[in-house]
């Protein structure tokens, strides 16, 4: 008669050996190299042996073990395979879930699998609230299984020609958020939300449609005298705009930089790729205005160049546009000095237009080009950024 119940509580505590320990009718106690223990049921059908995994010991205790075993060896004798009546329990609550699972649940599930990819916060905030706005009033507590062409287009149609832009946007998120319930078997057949084939019959052209706008920009002819308004303004808005300028930078990677991005003995402003909206770091050569504008805002935090008024902040997203406002320079935007310094490097210097485009951290010629061309041309950018620099100052003339 076969020995039963070889293993003790003390026992299990103490192996610590990798291996395969039997407690008698097919149960083991499992030790992997890393010394990590679980439980695992052995057992024949059909002239083949299985092994079915029943816990780790942290979980299982060795009483809990027998008694699942116990109940294997029931299912046994009469006939049931253990592991495929777990596999068809699984798939049971796959079904059951799919049969309930709504679009919002299915939306953050995908949100949430997705975040770590994006960029930033930001862009997992867009995400949220264009299809918590658009779509879900119309079928976000619809079970996804039952989403079809119908119920998309009831929430594009309302915005498709006033607001072109959110609602291309709003499509290609539905689009992947329904491919995602489809992959783990949520839903069933084509995608409603799909562009190709099928709702390019049902909805004008988004290029048909949307006008581009551009961002507007101050003539580069103007931005010496606005450069000398800007100067006798004594906020830090005002600080980082000067900044914002002579550096043909974004918004967010001036306003979001820290003191420990810039090596200022080399005159240099290194931004991380995390940072910037190509994802590759951008060296930015520092011109002696840029410098002044540094000194003139050190010591004011040790993280933050341009801290804001909350604690451990930077200054807000908006600011500087305020200052625009304030100044009554409202046909100006903040973005739109990277098209004036632009402009300025065509029409008014001989820098290579390569130049002016690393400048703004753009992609220069094709992917092949870009495979061959690894420089960043830096000193020969920083010639350039002087310039400007010069020009925005007056101490370049005409």
């Amino acid at each position: 008669m076969p020995i039963i119940n070889k293993l003790t509580a003390l026992k299990i505590a103490r192996t610590s050996k990798p291996g395969k320990y039997g407690d008698g009718k097919g149960l083991y106690l499992y030790v992997k190299n890393s010394l990590a223990k679980s439980w695992v049921f052995r057992y024949e059908r059909d002239g083949s042996e299985h092994y079915m995994g029943l816990g780790a010991v942290h979980i299982v205790s060795l009483a809990q073990a027998r008694e699942k075993a116990r109940k294997i060896h029931e299912s046994l004798a009469q006939g049931i395979d253990p592991l495929q009546a777990r596999k068809e329990a699984s798939m049971q609550k796959r079904i059951e879930k799919a049969i309930n699972i709504t679009f919002d649940t299915c939306a953050v599930e995908y949100i949430s699998m997705r975040k770590d990819e994006w960029k930033n916060e930001k862009h997992r905030m867009q995400w949220e609230s264009t299809l918590k706005t658009y779509a879900s009033p119309y079928f976000g507590e619809m079970y996804v299984r039952l989403i079809e062409t119908s119920h998309i287009l009831k929430a594009l149609e309302p915005i498709w020609v006033i607001k072109t832009e959110t609602a291309t946007r709003l499509r290609e998120r539905i689009e992947r958020v329904l491919s995602f319930a489809t992959t783990l078997g949520y839903r069933a057949g084509d995608n409603p939300a799909r562009w190709v084939g099928h709702l390019q019959e049902l909805l004008p052209k988004p290029q048909k449609l949307k006008k581009t706008q551009h961002h507007p920009s101050m003539p580069y002819s103007q931005v010496r005298d606005f450069f000398g308004l800007l100067g006798k303004e004594r906020s830090l808005a005002a600080r980082a705009l000067e900044l914002t300028i002579l550096s043909a930078c974004r918004t967010s990677e001036v306003l979001l930089a820290k003191w420990e991005e810039f090596d200022l003995s080399r005159r240099v402003w290194i931004i991380p790729g995390e940072r910037m909206k190509s994802g590759r770091e951008h060296r930015v050569p520092l011109a002696d205005a840029a410098l002044a504008i540094l000194n003139k805002v050190s010591g004011m935090d040790t993280i933050w160049l341009f801290p804001g008024t909350k604690k451990g902040k930077p200054l807000p997203n908006m600011a500087m546009s305020v200052l625009l406002r304030r100044m009554n320079q409202s046909h100006a935007t903040v973005h739109g000095f990277r098209s004036s310094f632009r402009v300025w490097a065509a029409e008014k210097t001989q820098h290579a237009a390569e130049l002016a485009e690393l400048a703004l951290a753009h992609s220069v010629g094709s992917a092949v080009e870009q495979a061959y061309l690894r420089s960043d041309l830096f000193e020969k950018r920083r010639a350039m950024m002087q310039d400007w620099a010069d020009w925005c100052t007056g101490v370049q003339t005409e």
